[in-house]
């Protein structure tokens, strides 16, 4: 699939990755709808990009009402659907239970449980849904991208993080399998540590210990998952696999 006029739908796309991928591909001359929670971030994120035609809807992908009505609103100004990229997700990290000398003194909530597989695993399967019903209507194909991540083989305090991009993974591979008839890809990249907002904001330290335990001795750049996501589009006899873009890190 050529990127150039391709019709992309990215969530989370208010910073980090999600904004990384959106700058490059509207670069590539890609016509882009934003989702996210955050209407300012997301706003300042749309005017940055290059190129004309683009939208946004602030929406919570937990939410299918809400999804349903802000794809109602991209499908309209894109004027259809060629890739989606699930990117948005949020952690909660906590250990399952916090015990000290025998005794527990905490556990995992629930509600820290919940948040991650809604946002994260919910919100994936509703946007993806979303996003198929699309394409099939379009009658072009499509590809929908899962963004997973190297936690999806378990990471220490992770358990629903872990959890959640475990599923996001297994659920690339069955809607490649449901959806090839229909000329629709599904794929999921596993990006390892990389320089967000968020990881950047970190003591030096901290990095420095994460960068250690990489091969290559250094956090990925958010635009060398930009250039994963461009491979992902334009390879299509990548099918119903995940990606992992880590540095050779394996949790």
């Amino acid at each position: 699939m050529n990127i150039a006029d391709s019709r992309i739908i990215i969530t989370g796309a208010a910073r980090g990755l999600g904004k990384a991928m959106a700058r490059q591909l509207a670069g590539e001359g890609a016509c882009l709808g934003l989702i996210d929670l955050d209407e300012d971030a997301l706003s300042a994120t749309l005017k940055a990009l290059p190129g004309t035609g683009h939208g946004m809807a602030v929406a919570n992908v937990a939410d299918e009402t809400a999804i349903e009505k802000a794809f109602d609103e991209l499908l309209a100004t894109l004027g259809g659907l060629d890739v989606l990229v699930n990117n948005a997700g949020i952690t909660r990290d906590g250990l399952l239970l916090k015990v000290r000398d025998g005794e527990v003194e905490s556990r995992l909530s629930l509600a820290d449980w919940q948040a991650v597989i809604d946002v994260n695993l919910t919100g994936t399967f509703l946007c993806a849904r979303r996003a198929a019903e699309a394409m099939i209507q379009g009658a072009k194909g499509g590809l929908i991208i899962n963004i997973s991540s190297i936690s999806k083989a378990g990471n220490f305090g992770q358990s629903n993080y872990s959890a959640a991009k475990a599923g996001v993974a297994a659920m690339a591979v069955t809607w490649a399998r449901e959806l090839a008839r229909y000329g629709i890809r599904s794929v999921s990249l596993s990006p390892g540590f990389t320089r967000t907002e968020l990881v950047a904001a970190m003591p030096e330290k901290a990095i420095e210990r994460i960068s250690a335990q990489i091969p290559v001795k250094r956090l990925a750049e958010p635009d060398e998952m930009s250039s994963a996501i461009k491979f992902l589009i334009e390879h299509e006899y990548f099918n119903g696999r995940d990606l992992a873009v880590d540095g050779g890190l394996r949790l």
